[in-house]
């Protein structure tokens, strides 16, 4: 083969690689990046209402790197039923240990533990050392896969970030569901009813009313900015849900019995929600089951407490 029919063949093979490349990347799509955090999620960051960005859309905690932090969860295994401590660590791009956060809510960084099957949920506030590490006691009663989802903002970065990491409770495994939706349930004897509708793909407000004794509640006391927290997590892979409070608290003033929020779901499917409130300096969980487009209202039967209503903050 002569030099030109050699650089003819060199030619021709090169671009069948190149097409051959362009046909898979478009058979398979863009690689996903995972999420861009516009806005900190669940509660944090409370931003103005209107239809969200494509950003909002995204899930959060589902990886455990982005944007140059990764979570190193130092403590990969539990017992079951015992009080143990929880390690963790974020890294920068450079693999040292993040050391400089920025105050939202009136903490650096909230920690969501929950059961894979939802049935456990804890909400903590670890306590960081010199050296970048967090650490928190907590006890989760039941055998089982968790997932670990650290909410923060880094205090270089304008995002809040929300990592995620699996961790394994040890112990004899018995596996439970989250039950049915309902649209009322019931925690230390304050009855919580949620109104509203969860809207795949698109932003739905949701309204929960706390009574006690068949009377509002109204002396909700401000937890983390709001006169509630709310954590929404998708069932199967534990996305962790943009929700964004109504209202802000305003220094020590009470409000009630109603807290409302804005919750952007990225697809079909169920999730459950928690809601953290305050009353009389405790902080109680009321958990529900919804599915995306079910409409709820007071007219739904209660939901038996479950064990995750009771948690340290």
């Amino acid at each position: 083969m002569n030099p030109l029919q050699k650089i003819g063949a060199f030619t021709a093979a090169l671009a069948a690689a190149f097409g051959t490349a362009y046909g898979v990347g478009t058979a398979f799509g863009p690689i996903d990046r995972g999420t861009t955090a516009a806005g900190h999620a669940a509660g944090h960051s409370p931003r103005p209402a209107g239809k969200p960005s494509a950003a909002d859309l995204l899930p959060a905690g589902l990886q455990v790197s982005q944007d140059g932090y990764s979570l190193d969860l130092e403590t990969t295994a539990l017992p079951a039923g015992r009080s143990s401590t929880l390690r963790l660590v974020v890294r920068d791009a450079d693999g040292a240990p993040l050391t400089r956060y920025r105050t939202a809510h009136g903490e650096q960084l909230h920690l969501i533990v929950a059961s894979r099957e939802l049935t456990t949920y804890r909400h903590l506030h670890p306590v960081r050392a010199a050296d970048g590490t967090w650490s928190t006691p907590v006890d989760l009663p039941a055998a089982g896969g968790y997932r670990v989802f650290a909410d923060f903002v880094p205090a270089d970065g304008s995002e809040g970030l929300t990592l995620g990491s699996d961790l394994t409770v040890t112990g004899p495994y018995r596996a439970s569901e989250p039950p049915a939706p309902a649209a009322t349930t019931t925690v230390d004897g304050y009855a919580v009813a949620l109104r509203g509708t969860l809207a795949a793909g698109g932003e739905s407000d949701l309204t929960f009313t706390v009574r006690r004794d068949g009377r509002p509640v109204t002396d909700l006391e401000p937890y983390l900015g709001a006169y509630g927290h709310l954590v929404a997590l998708r069932s199967g892979d534990l996305a962790y849900l943009h929700v964004h409070p109504h209202e802000a608290a305003e220094k020590d003033r009470t409000s009630g019995p109603e807290v409302s929020f804005s919750a952007t779901a990225p697809s079909a499917g169920t999730y459950r929600l928690f809601l953290d409130f305050k009353v009389d300096g405790t902080v109680r969980t009321a958990a529900f089951t919804v599915r995306t487009g079910t409409g709820t209202g007071s007219g739904s039967h209660p939901e038996a407490p479950h064990e995750e209503t009771s948690h340290g903050h």
